[in-house]
């Protein structure tokens, strides 16, 4: 999964993604959940580092970890042309074994990271890593998609096409659920066309856990934290209900 392909054309598919707002909503949690100060932070599966770009720019250090390195590589690419890489170090690296020897003072698991841990034991590992690197009583982040919401929403085939400056990028995605192991297997098919000629095409089968309060918080217990909130996201001031198909939960370790 996210192949140098899919991690050429990721920002591109995600352009109209609001990271402004939700690192800002990220930020306003930091504040409200947070007592002292607050300024590592270790990111779980950053991707392209789009939340660790904005987060850096807002004067946090922050420390990424990918299995990607195709994705990691647009990471560092990108802060270091804004200037700030003294701000950002990648790791390449599982975060379920994950040991960089360093405590940060709030973690984070965006864009449904923990989803990508299939098996209970997968998700405890990756919890407990993150419980390792993170001070007594630091901040957990993350969002997940939310059970009640998958089961009664149902995932549907979707197209996005996205232009750009030389062509176009189409992308049709469509689900299975199984409900037996609370898992949506998602088939993507990936195609970019330059001035109306096929220069690249994949297809990648993405499989994403999704998760219901109770079992949430029991794996929170597991890893040694305590669910705090979970409330839907973006729109964290509402009460997370069957419509809201991505939650964000807020923990801290104990």
């Amino acid at each position: 999964m996210f192949g140098s392909v899919y991690a050429h054309a990721y920002d591109t598919l995600y352009r109209d993604k609001d990271y402004t707002a939700e690192s800002a909503l990220i930020q306003r949690l930091f504040d409200k959940y947070t007592k002292g100060s607050l300024r590592t932070v270790l990111d779980l599966g950053c991707g392209t580092g789009n939340h660790a770009f904005q987060l850096c720019r807002a004067g946090y250090e922050v420390v990424g970890v990918d299995l990607s390195e195709d994705m990691l590589a647009q990471a560092r690419r990108k802060v270091a042309e804004d200037g700030r890489s003294e701000a950002a170090v990648f790791h390449h690296a599982d975060i379920r074994y994950l040991e960089l020897k360093q405590t940060f003072d709030a973690g984070l698991m965006m864009f449904a990271v923990l989803g990508y841990q299939l098996e209970n034991l997968d998700v405890v590992a990756a919890l407990k890593s993150a419980r390792s690197h993170l001070r007594s009583d630091g901040l957990l982040l993350f969002d997940v998609w939310y059970g009640p919401a998958v089961l009664t929403e149902r995932p549907s085939q979707r197209v996005k096409v996205v232009s750009t400056a030389e062509g176009q990028v189409l992308r049709v995605a469509s689900g299975q659920i199984d409900v037996r192991h609370h898992v949506c297997t998602v088939q993507y098919q990936l195609w970019e066309l330059r001035q109306r000629e096929l220069v690249s095409s994949i297809e990648e089968t993405h499989r994403m856990r999704y998760f219901f309060p109770l079992e949430l918080e029991f794996f929170l217990e597991c890893a040694g934290f305590r669910m705090r909130e979970l409330r839907a996201f973006p729109d964290f001031d509402r009460c997370a209900d069957e419509t809201t198909w991505n939650v964000m939960c807020v923990a801290h370790a104990v």
